[in-house]
């Protein structure tokens, strides 16, 4: 399976997605550490993909989504953004709704 195809299909089956450096319980940065922080805040289970692990992935991911930097969340098939993007939006109360809605409409179907 072609890189982008795999991404495509990740980004497909998971309706909350992260893409990070490291896992949410051992990240491997501080950006993906705050983010994966965050997103485990909102109280929903999320699946992570560690680029560290898939570099074919982190190496096609940044042009796939024209977005440079890691990590990145995407949620319903939408890049929501990275670490400074998630976390302003967790502070302001913002991204909580957006994770429990999609976790919502996913565990409905």
């Amino acid at each position: 399976m072609e890189t982008i195809d795999k991404i495509k299909q990740q980004i497909e089956e998971n309706a909350i997605l992260l893409y990070m450096k490291g896992s949410p319980k051992l990240p491997s940065c501080g950006f993906s550490s705050q983010t994966s922080q965050a997103l485990m805040a909102c109280g929903e289970k999320f699946a992570y993909v560690d680029i560290l692990q898939n570099p074919d992935i982190r190496a096609e991911l940044p042009i796939y989504a024209e977005w440079p930097t890691f990590p990145q969340l995407w949620v319903e098939g939408e890049l929501i953004g990275g670490c400074d993007i998630v976390l302003e939006m967790f502070q302001k109360g913002e991204l909580q709704p957006i994770i429990k809605d999609a976790a919502m409409r996913r565990d409905a179907e």
